[in-house]
């Protein structure tokens, strides 16, 4: 199993999360590319700490928002959402290559994440772009999501990941931030949810309904209140039960 986080997102003086601290924990790293989040001196910093702990990364594309920290949702033509994704790839590449790793996935943030999970349009627009920049790049993706089938109908490696401190609505599909109980903050709790994840590939919903979930990575957002101790706990429990730990790009 994979455990990632998103990082990389501080901006100038704005401090977002502990990334050094999170990759102590985590096998992989989904970098802020500078469109919601993230400045190329802070960015270059994390991308040095991943390397020197053999942490796989990943580009971390969103809608140009960084006010609204790219959960808004955009409606962009598909001209420009094949640009921007080639363009934030491209800049994480490089920043990449100075730090001596290399971007080996592409996870979509925040509104287009969700956005692209259903959106046969603008999913197919992150794709053509995830395919012209380099096409062995990996897609990660919301597990149970059509995205999936999509990407992997052209051709496009993906893997699906499940949220450890996000509640699941009965169809498989994210709680709303808006509502109460979407985010979920009991270490415990959701370290041995995550567990059960693992061994039986089924979570409890927001309304207390098992579901089937397949994942090969398991995600811990790093703005999350708690969250380093969060993916402590995480591995803690995993490694306890025996389950290895490894970045998903490495699994055959």
């Amino acid at each position: 199993m994979d455990i990632n986080s998103d990082l990389g997102e501080s901006f100038g003086a704005w401090r977002m999360g502990d990334d050094a601290a999170m990759l102590d924990i985590v096998t992989s790293a989904n970098v802020a590319c500078g469109f919601h989040a993230g400045d190329p001196a802070g960015i270059l910093q994390t991308l040095k700490h991943a390397a020197a702990r053999n942490v796989a990364v990943g580009a971390h594309v969103a809608y140009p928002d960084l006010v609204g920290f790219g959960r808004r949702n955009m409606d962009p033509s598909s001209a420009e959402l094949v640009g921007d994704v080639i363009y934030q790839i491209g800049a994480l590449q490089g920043l990449a290559r100075a730090a001596g790793t290399q971007v080996r996935y592409v996870k979509p943030h925040g509104a287009l994440y969700n956005t692209i999970a259903h959106d046969a349009r603008q999913a197919g627009d992150v794709i053509t772009a995830i395919q012209a920049i380099d096409p062995s790049l990996t897609l990660l993706a919301l597990a149970g999501a059509p995205l999936i089938q999509w990407a992997r109908e052209r051709s496009l490696r993906v893997v699906a990941e499940a949220f450890a401190d996000r509640a699941y609505n009965d169809d498989g599909s994210l709680v709303s931030r808006r509502l109460p109980g979407a985010v979920l903050h009991d270490p415990d709790q959701i370290a041995e949810r995550m567990l059960r994840l693992v061994e039986t590939g089924e979570l409890v919903s927001i309304t207390g309904r098992r579901i089937q979930l397949q994942a090969d990575s398991i995600c811990v957002h790093g703005d999350s209140p708690g969250a380093v101790d969060m993916a402590r706990r995480i591995r803690a429990r995993l490694q306890q039960a025996g389950v290895a730990l490894q970045p998903f790009v490495s699994m055959a």
